[in-house]
């Protein structure tokens, strides 16, 4: 095979060479037969020449002075297009048009040479002289031609974003549910307008990206706004780490659409550096604590909210001794006298009691599920192993002792509203606000808040509930059992975090993977290094066109080729612009998506973003709350502590069944 293209080629060029040869035989041609007067002054005719000539102009070859040029420059064209001359990228096509334009302009113009008054002889090589330096012009702008790399090489696309755009959906799709954000992507060279559309928000949706890529502004606001305006509204709860930012989106969204509600609707507003504009509310509300399994769960967020490094100790000895010695005291403040004390301040001044008065009440009988939890630090107690007692105590009260403020005592115990936001009867939106500056203090609240939000409204024959969080990995909550469950009761997470690396770092990287992988909606703006990585991968590979170029003494040689690539790479991830987002989005049975990924710029009109926050309506004032309002309410809890121990251990010892329960050292 190889031998037989070497002859190909060898008889190809010989072609092309007799073809340049014949041109050139007819160019002289045409100067000896219309110059003869001129070559027979010189001597260079002779009867053999006239003889060939004769024949020769018998074909029509010179019936006109233009048209034997013309049969010579179409043979040199035909010689040149067979051409193969060694390719070289610092050739243009510039450089060679030049040679060709120049030529044709030479070899055609030198014609009027012919009309210089000059002797005859001397008109003849002038016009010889320019006719052929045409001829070689143009000879060597075609063989320039030859030798240029035809390539689709272009610096225009050094960063190959031209390849790596894929066809997104464009087409706007609802349903009683859908969230639906207009974008503008890029196919090819063009930009053209679209749909990301939510049409599945209860498959869990995670938006990350970092500080200022707007997926606050861009994205979870409209989560709010669109989830509100609903025929069958959301109800929410909105944790707003940056308060009083998505809270304002949420009241203002609220009054807009309260009449689509059920019931009787209302926005509640958790705010512990104002209490004036707080409602009061108790996360550790006696309706909603069932059983004992609802006080370990408290005790837990609370404790691991407070101490982030425990969420890596979790079965350590004195981890979960403080996690034990909380729930025994939820739990029999829940049991005594139906919870009327069943809150998070008086169970901080419970566990503050004399630890003769502490274990007394918890083995007094009145809740004896906590006995298996009281037991390890009574018999501590009781055999004097005091070091080991305040090593398991020590770790839960000096956290706890972190939340005795008289501002947070005031809002967590009253009892403006229920736990249950999405009660058909009392709909409400729950919004929950953090200080960037205390986030330690009031995240581990606003934790259990939440976990026990999530507690309530998993379940069935409720409204459609939206629990919104950003800045996520600020809050200790098991949020799985919602994820994974959620769904079929209309339960629709929203996650909103700047990085997966900061939800490693608050929840392990195994809880992270975890909420990653079963996030049905990824939207995220720019990420770095590991994640950035793991979306590529989740948003997959497109066909890519791919060039490569060889150059060698031997010759030039250009091969093109498609192959599978990532249609996001993560290193464009990682470059991202504000506003600019990619991700996969999740479809349903009765709804389904072709084009899930997108790599796009979200078209957000801040212009009327701005008119319209210019108009919202501040958070109300809820009651008129002073300084010595919230002292003595602080100063009734300790009270309260007091005076139930002094009452319950005095019946104790009334009572010769439980007499002998009182301990006294």
């Amino acid at each position: 095979m190889a031998h037989q293209t070497g002859e190909n080629e060898q008889a190809l060029r010989k072609i092309l060479d007799m073809t340049r040869f014949i041109s050139i035989v007819i160019l002289i041609l045409h100067f000896y037969y219309h110059l003869y007067t001129v070559f027979e002054l010189w001597g260079l005719t002779s009867a053999f020449g006239d003889r060939l000539l004769q024949h020769v102009s018998n074909t029509s070859l010179f019936r006109s002075f233009h048209f034997s040029k013309l049969v010579s420059l179409a043979f040199l064209g035909i010689s040149l297009l067979g051409a193969r001359g060694r390719k070289s990228e610092k050739l243009n096509y510039q450089t060679a048009l030049a040679y060709l334009i120049s030529g044709l302009i030479l070899y055609f113009a030198s014609y009027f040479a012919l009309y210089v008054s000059a002797a005859a002889d001397q008109l003849a090589l002038l016009y010889i002289t320019c006719s052929s330096l045409g001829f070689l012009l143009c000879m060597s702008g075609g063989t320039l031609l030859s030798r240029i790399i035809k390539s689709r090489f272009s610096n225009k696309n050094i960063f190959n974003h031209e390849s790596e755009t894929f066809p997104q959906q464009e087409e706007r799709l609802d349903n009683e549910y859908s969230i639906n954000l207009p974008m503008k992507y890029r196919l090819k060279n063009k930009w053209r307008t679209g749909w990301l559309n939510i049409i599945a928000p209860f498959r869990t949706s995670l938006v990350s990206g970092s500080a200022g890529s707007a997926k606050t502004s861009g994205v979870l606001r409209f989560f709010i706004s669109q989830g509100l305006a609903k025929p069958t509204p959301f109800t929410m709860l909105v944790y707003d780490f940056k308060f009083p930012d998505l809270s304002l989106v949420a009241y203002n969204h609220f009054l807009k659409n309260k009449h689509r509600f059920p019931g009787k609707p209302d926005c509640i507003f958790i705010n512990i550096d104002d209490p004036s504009r707080s409602h009061r509310g108790n996360p550790l509300e006696p309706g909603n604590m069932l059983d004992i399994t609802d006080a370990i769960e408290s005790a837990r967020t609370i404790l691991l909210g407070l101490n982030k490094q425990w969420r890596t100790k979790q079965g350590d000895f004195f981890v979960e001794s403080a996690v034990n010695f909380v729930t025994a005291a939820i739990w029999f403040l829940r049991k005594y006298r139906d919870g009327i004390y069943c809150t998070l301040p008086h169970v901080i001044e419970f566990i503050q009691l004399e630890y003769d008065d502490l274990f007394s009440l918890l083995q007094s009988g009145i809740a004896n599920e906590v006995m298996p939890f009281v037991n390890p630090f009574l018999n501590a107690y009781l055999a004097d192993v005091m070091e080991q007692l305040e090593g398991q105590i020590a770790s839960a009260k000096i956290a706890l002792a972190r939340l005795a403020s008289p501002q947070l005592y005031y809002v967590l115990t009253g009892s403006d509203f229920n736990l249950q936001i999405n009660d058909p009867q009392h709909p409400r939106i729950l919004c929950l606000g953090n200080n960037p500056q205390k986030t330690q203090i009031y995240g581990a609240v606003l934790s259990l808040f939440t976990n026990r939000v999530l507690k309530v409204i998993n379940k069935k024959n409720k409204l459609p509930c939206m629990v919104h969080l950003d800045e996520f990995p600020t809050l200790e909550v098991d949020i799985l059992p919602t994820c994974t469950t959620g769904r079929a009761n209309l339960n629709a997470v929203v996650l909103g975090l700047q990085s997966v690396h900061q939800l490693r770092r608050e929840y392990g990287k195994e809880m992270a993977d975890v909420i990653m992988s079963i996030a049905g909606n990824l939207i995220a703006g720019q990420e770095t290094g590991d994640t950035a990585k793991q979306l590529s991968e989740q948003i997959g590979k497109i066909m890519q066109e791919r060039e490569s170029l060889s150059i060698s003494d031997s010759g030039t040689s250009v091969s093109r080729s498609k192959q599978l690539d990532y249609a996001v790479p993560p290193s464009k991830i990682s470059q991202l612009s504000s506003g600019q987002f990619v991700g996969v989005l999740s479809d349903l049975p009765a709804q389904k998506v072709e084009l899930k990924a997108f790599d796009c710029e979200l078209m957000t009109d801040y212009d009327a973003i701005n008119q319209e926050e210019a108009g919202y309506q501040q958070i109300p004032i809820i009651r008129q709350v002073d300084p010595q309002m919230i002292q003595a309410n602080y100063q009734q809890v300790i009270q309260d502590i007091k005076e139930m121990a002094e009452m319950e251990i005095s019946q104790m010892l009334a009572d010769p069944r439980r007499e002998h329960l009182v301990i006294r050292k």
